[in-house]
C-alpha cells in the first residue's frame, strides 16, 4: 500500500560542513543536487550568484 520513498537525508562531509561557528555550510556538490539557485549569496554557490549585484554570472 505505501510506496518507498528515498529519504533525501544531509551527509555530513558531503552535503554540507560545519563552521567554526557551527553553522551548516552547504557544499558546491549540495546545490548541484538541488538543481537550482536561492540567490541568498552561498559560499559555495556554484551558479556564480553575485549578492552585491543580485545577478548570476554566466
Amino acid at each position: 500500500m505505501f510506496e518507498d520513498k528515498k529519504e533525501n537525508k544531509l551527509i555530513e562531509g558531503e552535503d554540507y560542513y560545519l563552521s567554526p561557528e557551527g553553522y551548516r555550510v552547504f557544499t558546491e556538490k549540495y546545490h548541484l543536487k538541488r538543481g537550482h539557485c536561492c540567490r541568498s549569496g552561498c559560499r559555495h554557490c556554484p551558479y556564480g550568484f553575485d549578492k552585491k549585484t543580485g545577478a548570476i554570472k554566466k
